[in-house]
């Protein structure tokens, strides 16, 4: 039975050589506009088998981004559409470039999880003028709304909010807090920093003593810890991470420096991936904030409406949770990434 790394791989192999093909052979004419349609083959709407989509995705920083890529794969077999993906390995030069290639393909619509929030105006007006629609998926692009059909994904401000409030109740509203920050320059990262702060206005006996980025990675979080933990040491009340992963990174370093995870130091990250669940069981996590990476039938959903002309919201948030220790045993069984 092959593994999820393996499954991956075989996906994007297969899904890549047939995109190809049937991106060479696909009308470059994509009909933008169903209000047209006579019955003809050109002005007919779009079903799935006729879609072209190309799809950036930011890289593998995370289980939480292997999940997104599952899901975008797996819909797009599913559904019979013609994919071109494309790992951008974290850096934002791959995207740009990706998003040039798929318009030169002439692709009907593209996708793109951004890596960074910013310098994205060039190429998105480059698809623009293409007449390419773009979706940007869970992480957001800053440029003119007119530049994207729609933003598909979660409300960062929101899930640092949530973040915020577990942290309040789990300290009693007072204590040392440690942040660990995702990828600077990210829109979850600046939009969970944000939610978790305005929170904290009403609290002023709990404060951030440590606000560091981990880079959303569980390799970094435990290194990061390791380093403050020698400097800050017993003075850490919480840790807030921006992600589970960097928050299981940050865990082993606590066990590590001889205190308890999730008693010595309360923990509340972001993701629900199925390591948090097992980490709430086993004691050391005390809370996780979803953020649903499962957006394959979404996107797709959406990619064919905007190719069609149909009218869609330019904001469609995921539908996410908070989950804590008491139900984790019976929440992760059912728990696809």
């Amino acid at each position: 039975m092959m593994s999820l790394p393996q499954k991956i791989a075989a996906l994007i192999s297969v899904l890549f050589f047939s995109a190809c093909i049937g991106a060479c052979g696909a009308d470059s004419t994509a009909t933008l506009d169903s209000s047209t349609f006579d019955g003809n083959e050109e002005s007919r709407p779009k079903t799935y088998q006729d879609l072209v989509v190309g799809f950036s995705q930011i890289g593998a920083e995370s289980d939480w981004r292997t999940g997104n890529t599952v899901s975008i794969l797996e819909e797009a077999e599913r559904l019979g559409v013609e994919l071109i993906f494309s790992d951008a390995q974290q850096e934002q030069e791959n995207q740009i470039k990706a998003i040039r290639t798929f318009i030169a393909q002439q692709v009907d619509v593209i996708g793109v999880s951004p890596v960074v929030e910013t310098g994205w105006e060039s190429v998105f007006q480059e698809a623009k003028d293409a007449g390419i629609p773009i979706i940007v998926v869970d992480r957001r692009a800053q440029v003119d709304e007119d530049l994207y059909a729609v933003r598909l994904g979660s409300d960062f401000v929101e899930e640092g909010r949530r973040a915020a409030r577990e942290m309040v109740r789990l300290l009693d509203g007072r204590g040392n807090i440690m942040e660990l920050v995702g990828t600077i320059d990210s829109a979850p990262a600046n939009d969970r920093y944000l939610g978790f702060r305005e929170i904290l206005e009403d609290y002023p006996e709990m404060v951030i003593i440590v606000s560091v980025s981990a880079d959303f990675t569980r390799a970094k979080g435990k290194e990061v810890m390791e380093d403050y933990l020698k400097e800050y040491g017993d003075q850490i009340d919480g840790l807030f991470a921006h992600n589970d992963d960097m928050a299981i990174g940050a865990i082993q370093a606590i066990e590590e420096y001889d205190l308890v995870p999730g008693e010595d130091i309360k923990i509340v990250s972001i993701d629900a991936i199925r390591d948090a669940f097992q980490a709430m069981i086993d004691g050391k996590l005390n809370v996780t904030v979803e953020c649903n990476p499962l957006l394959g039938p979404q996107f797709f959903e959406v990619a064919l409406k905007v190719v069609n002309g149909e009218q869609v919201a330019k904001f469609i948030p995921s539908i996410e949770g908070v989950y804590y220790p008491a139900d984790a045993e019976e929440i992760i069984q059912t728990r696809r990434y």
